[in-house]
């Protein structure tokens, strides 16, 4: 998993130097003050560094200019803590490349109503300087987010916190490559898209490596490395008893560790953050990768089925805003309905590739036939996913540009078994209404695969949207399908032939 604790966060104070010397040296003591407070807070997942006050246009673009080259500056946090003339940012928002979360805060939070005078009102005039500030964002048309509230409130160190595991995950995603084996799922339509466009929106780097290349280096895993890593399997999960002696099923495992430790040393030497399999390409490879997907989603990367290379990078930038926090995160498909009148849920699972994160109690390794794909029976991990608020999140590319749904669900306890399906699975209602979110998702086109996370809210999902440039549709308790659809149209209007 990431270190957050790598990516910097500038935290920079505006003024000017109308004020005088000993406003300014107030304005940096207080700056000061705020990124400790800041830095101590084990809520504050980032670095913050903190910058000298801003006071003129030159001092602002040089700023940038640093920003912009700085290789692990994840976002900017500006805050006026007097009046700052906003003409003199024009030149280093203009050329900024990093993400800005504009902090709308005061050093002090009373009013000092018996001593207030003139010099602390020139000091303390944030509820002044802010606005002037936020009014060149607005006039230059640039993406942020905007917290206000005191700096020290739980509730605004959250929403910092939220942007900055946000900016982490666009950051991560800007270094990073999609390891593709093999093409997408032959005839799907909604796992394609415009490769060459996401790198540009995202950063990420999609290309494709062939089946073959992870079958010389499955081949190359000496059965001793393989024991070595079932071994690691035996302490961390429970084995169906099968499994413990020398057989077929054991020797399936063995597979899976092999395939594991070779995808492993794949994604290390490409540097990806996130990989893609597909089972009508597995020639080489004794079984479809499952149990060797759930461990590398558990260990952080990002994976797509059926090389559905959106939602992989979209995994991945979920594992590294999650990173440090309860709950999970998976790849994950809607695969059935249940529509008993006030009890509707609809059940999520794949083939085999659910991560454990998201798992209640400890995973049970099996061994079952797949009836896909052609090859031997795999290994994989069974499980129900943990009861209690989650999202949804799915990525698909409209051809003009890239739209992100996210729904809020209610993961449930499944109440039944299910001996017959051997496969990690969830359980949820939807909000507002099964009815109401399945038509909301298929009227803004939602993908059949999605991301799941009962770590993160959709505010994450926004803040990463917004960084990205993209297209944001929720669906939420108050979600209404003739609404939305209404809205869709109108965003149309703003969307269609612009680039951000």
């Amino acid at each position: 998993m990431c270190n957050l604790k790598q990516f910097e966060f500038w935290f920079v104070a505006g003024s000017q130097d109308l004020y005088g010397e000993e406003t300014l040296r107030k304005a940096a003591d207080h700056a000061r003050i705020m990124a400790e407070g800041f830095n101590a807070d084990p809520l504050i997942p980032g670095a913050v560094a903190l910058k000298p006050v801003a006071r003129s246009p030159g001092e602002i673009r040089r700023l940038f200019e640093e920003a912009n080259a700085a290789a692990f500056c994840a976002g900017i946090i500006t805050w006026m803590h007097t009046f700052s003339p906003s003409k003199m940012w024009i030149g280093g928002l203009g050329i900024n490349k990093k993400p800005i979360l504009h902090l709308h805060t005061q050093f002090n939070r009373d009013i000092p109503w018996a001593d207030i005078d003139m010099d602390f009102m020139n000091l303390n005039q944030s509820a002044h300087g802010d606005r002037e500030h936020g009014y060149i964002y607005a006039r230059m048309r640039l993406k942020r987010k905007v917290v206000a509230g005191f700096w020290q409130e739980t509730e605004v160190r959250r929403r910092i916190a939220v942007w900055m595991r946000a900016a982490a995950a666009r950051h991560d995603g800007l270094r990073s490559t999609v390891l593709r084996l093999g093409d997408n799922m032959r005839e799907v339509a909604v796992t394609e898209g415009d490769k060459v466009e996401a790198q540009i929106k995202f950063g990420w780097q999609v290309n494709t490596w062939g089946i073959g290349d992870l079958a010389e280096r499955f081949k190359s895993v000496s059965d001793g490395e393989a024991e070595k890593l079932v071994e690691e399997y035996e302490a961390a999960y429970d084995l169906a008893p099968e499994l413990r002696n020398p057989g077929p099923k054991r020797t399936a495992v063995t597979e899976q560790a092999k395939i594991e430790i070779a995808l492993a040393g794949m994604l290390d030497a490409e540097h990806a953050g996130a990989f893609t399999t597909t089972f009508e390409d597995l020639k080489g490879l004794p079984q479809l990768p499952g149990l060797a997907c759930q461990r590398l989603m558990e260990k952080g990367y990002g994976f797509g089925a059926e090389g559905d290379w959106k939602q992989s990078m979209l995994v991945r930038a979920a594992k590294v805003m999650a990173t440090g926090l309860p709950g999970g995160v998976s790849f994950m498909e809607d695969y059935t309905y249940h529509f008993e009148p006030g009890r509707e849920a609809a059940l999520g699972a794949h083939m085999l590739e659910v991560c454990p994160s998201i798992a209640v109690g400890k995973p049970r390794i099996e061994v079952h036939p797949l009836g896909i794909g052609g090859k031997a029976d795999p290994a994989r991990m069974v499980f129900d996913a943990a009861p209690g608020p989650a999202i949804l999140a799915t990525l698909i590319d409209l051809g003009d540009r890239f739209r992100m749904i996210v729904n809020e669900i209610e993961t449930v306890k499944i109440e039944n078994n299910m001996p017959c399906l051997p496969v990690a699975r969830a359980l949820w209602k939807p909000y507002p209404t099964m009815r109401d979110a399945a038509e909301s998702w298929i009227i803004a086109g939602g993908a059949h695969h999605s991301v799941y996370s009962s770590a993160l809210s959709a505010e994450y999902f926004r803040d990463w949207a917004e960084m990205s440039a993209i297209e944001f549709v929720l669906i939420d308790r108050d979600t209404k399908p003739a609404r939305l659809r209404d809205e869709l149209r109108w965003g149309e209007a703003y969307w269609s032939g612009r680039r951000f």
